[in-house]
């Protein structure tokens, strides 16, 4: 313990910048602290800090051992902040942001839930089909959809999402409906994001490239140009499960049908998560259903 006291008060002594100031926050006097840092020196056997009458600087030595044992306080203060949240309630802002109309439809009114559960947190929600940085743009938690591209962001998985091929029988009546991925060159592809579709075979990803007199970067635009015959699809489940049902569509190539995709939380990784992101990400997961 004597051990750990030294190494504290070396450390205090650098973060508050002197010997005073360290003294202070420990409650002891600054000559306790002195006695204390000198002791560690002796025991390592190497001058940790330059004295003067005006300031302290760390010697080369001083350097290496604060940067580990910063790190060591550091983690200590992490895990009392972990455990002083374990109980608390989730309060402060919580930014988050998703694709704008599965957003809208899905997203927004859980969250409105959660804020109803806990009226003290302050919502901020950004629907935009831009893929943003969460670290550079402040935000907490980003819902996403897809194969996630790797990244130093923690994910978890809030339900499976499935891509459809999709056309209306009136379409199906003027060409004959697709039974191979070859026969996607003969029809009229609407164009969404990406100039390729997702399909599984024996196992595997594969993306067909695929072409099309019409395009757009808007899911809506592209079921209703589906819907009014224009051509094939290629939409996820939440587009097209409604009309899937009603007749108004119908899916074709579903033995290739691709199935790697999900929806996702993701958040930045911390060494611990504030209440409001741990219990917001939470409440997704145990509520979350299309």
């Amino acid at each position: 313990m004597q051990r750990w006291d030294r190494i504290e008060a070396f450390s205090e002594v650098v973060r508050l910048g002197s010997f005073s100031a360290a003294a202070r926050h420990l409650r002891v006097s600054a000559s306790h602290v002195s006695r204390l840092v000198a002791q560690l020196e002796n025991q390592l056997g190497t001058q940790l800090l330059f004295r003067t009458t005006r300031r302290l600087r760390l010697t080369d030595a001083g350097t290496i051992y604060y940067d580990y044992c910063r790190h060591v306080f550091e983690g200590f203060r992490e895990a009392e902040a972990a455990i002083n949240d374990l109980q608390s309630s989730p309060q402060g802002v919580l930014k988050l942001t998703s694709a704008t109309t599965f957003g809208e439809r899905y997203i927004a009114p859980l969250v409105n839930d959660f804020q109803r559960l806990h009226p003290q947190v302050e919502v901020r929600m950004h629907f935009t089909n831009r893929q943003v940085d969460l670290i550079d743009e402040g935000f907490d938690v980003a819902v996403r959809m897809g194969v996630l591209k790797d990244s130093s962001l923690i994910a978890r998985r809030l339900c499976e999402r499935r891509e459809y091929v999709v056309g209306t029988r009136e379409y199906f009546a003027q060409v004959p409906r697709p039974h191979s991925l070859a026969e996607l060159s003969s029809h009229q592809c609407l164009v969404g994001t990406r100039d390729y579709w997702l399909f599984e075979v024996d196992g595997q990803r594969r993306e067909v490239r695929v072409n099309g007199r019409w395009q757009a970067n808007s899911g809506p635009a592209l079921l209703d140009a589906a819907l009014k015959g224009l051509g094939l699809a290629q939409l996820p489940d939440y587009y097209v499960e409604e009309h899937l049902a009603s007749g108004r569509l119908v899916s074709v190539l579903d033995n290739v049908q691709f199935t790697g995709t999900a929806v996702w939380a993701v958040y930045p990784r911390h060494r611990h998560l504030s209440p409001k992101i741990r219990q917001f990400i939470d409440f997704l997961s145990d509520n979350f259903s299309r």
